[in-house]
């Protein structure tokens, strides 16, 4: 068979190719967003580097010095992160101010890990209404995972209701008729607590909690306020409070010689900001719950993600202390934006982040085994579970079960 060819065949070979090319090449090209270029990506962070939170400070620290080390790697499919994080003092006037400046001056692609459930709460409405990506809220607060209500807002940890439930559980299984007091933050992130132990105790929760007492973020102490708990007599001290305020609570519960059981909630179980501060004599028993590992539980020694995260803070932020597991919560951070970055491709834009984000399944190595990251369009919770904890020596001790905050063991 013969095959005749003319010009005119020559020439629509040649346009089919050349579109066949352009094609490809539409393919292979980077698609970029506000904040987004074919070398940069954009994002923003306010963190509390001054003022009552300032002991999160070294979160924020801990991602920049994770994403310098991740653009000396090369960066994100060839994008450098530009990581732009301004001081809030964890007041959330300020918070606002940060974050319209990060929005419409810095015109970054997305925040990430703000602090604070007051302060997010303040810039929650304005981000989900300009449509830019509030990702891995630093905040417990259960709203976060509604993907209805918060379209452009994503959790990170366990929500502050899942946990609370998790205590109650624990009290009425094993100290069934005891009295609690609660010592809690008189704001959003206090409040979000105090709703899941109502939820728990249900019709039993007026004879239960004695004391419910809330102390303001602007107060120099809470000494005089756990005072006025311990005159109410119950049986279980219950802390809602963020490091400072936290270690201040441990310390004159031990001066004045009262020995109820001690709950501490996961915000505020740092070694080194909190309960060495307050005394290690003083902080022997007290129980919380955790979904990290602890770089001082010398089960983790030789654990691979722990011996990457103690290379990681050696060379990229040898100025943080790694006893304290603020740097653990930033490093896991940092590598789950990492992840959902990579999944986003050439494709970074703001709405891909989003899907990506809500389609979340893998692990964080530096969790506790059975912690798995998972989300879903309407499941913006990516962490719901927990373990309870003992404080021992000078490290946290893991005993029972994985709980899950709605469903019990898991």
């Amino acid at each position: 068979m013969q095959f005749h060819v003319t010009r005119r065949t020559i020439g629509v070979a040649a346009i089919a190719a050349a579109l066949a090319l352009g094609a490809t090449s539409a393919l292979a090209q980077k698609v970029n967003d506000v904040g987004v270029t074919d070398t940069e990506i954009k994002i923003g962070n306010i963190a509390p580097y001054s003022g009552p939170a300032s002991a999160y400070a070294t979160i924020a620290k801990t991602e920049a010095a994770y994403f310098k080390m991740i653009n000396d790697a090369g960066g994100i499919n060839g994008r450098k992160i530009n990581f732009i994080s301004y001081d809030d003092g964890y007041s959330p006037p300020k918070t606002v101010e940060q974050v319209r400046k990060l929005v419409e001056s810095d015109e970054v692609f997305a925040v990430f890990q703000i602090v604070g459930t007051p302060g997010n709460s303040a810039i929650a409405k304005y981000l989900n209404q300009k449509g830019v990506p509030h990702t891995f809220v630093g905040s417990g607060a259960t709203k976060w995972a509604d993907g209805k209500e918060y379209p452009w807002s994503m959790g990170w940890q366990p929500n502050y209701q899942s946990e609370a439930r998790i205590y109650s559980k624990y009290i009425q299984k094993n100290f069934p008729g005891k009295t609690v007091g609660i010592l809690y933050q008189n704001d959003d992130f206090g409040k979000d607590y105090l709703t899941g132990f109502h939820d728990a105790f249900g019709k039993d929760y007026a004879k239960t909690i004695v004391a419910e007492v809330p102390y303001e973020v602007s107060s120099p102490t809470v000494d005089s306020l756990v005072v006025q708990i311990k005159d109410a007599n119950p049986d279980i001290f219950v802390t809602i409070a963020t490091p400072k305020f936290a270690a201040q609570a441990i310390k004159k519960i031990g001066e004045m010689n009262w020995h109820p059981v001690h709950f501490l909630t996961n915000v505020a179980v740092s070694v080194t900001s909190v309960l060495k501060p307050a005394g290690f004599d003083y902080s022997q028993g007290i129980l919380s719950a955790a979904y990290l590992k602890d770089p001082n539980d010398p089960q983790w020694k030789n654990d691979p993600g722990m011996l990457a995260w103690h290379a990681f803070m050696t060379k990229w932020y040898p100025e943080g202390d790694q006893a304290d597991a603020a740097t653990v919560f930033g490093y896991g951070a940092a590598m789950g934006l990492e992840k959902v970055l990579r999944q986003c491709g050439n494709e970074m834009t703001r709405a891909n982040l989003m899907k990506q984000l809500a389609a979340m399944d893998f692990d964080i190595p530096i969790y506790l085994p059975g912690v798995h990251i998972k989300t879903s369009p309407t499941d913006h919770s990516p962490m719901k579970q927990l373990q309870m904890m003992r404080f021992k020596g000078e490290s946290w001790e893991l005993f029972g079960p994985m709980m899950d905050g709605s469903a019990g063991p898991s």
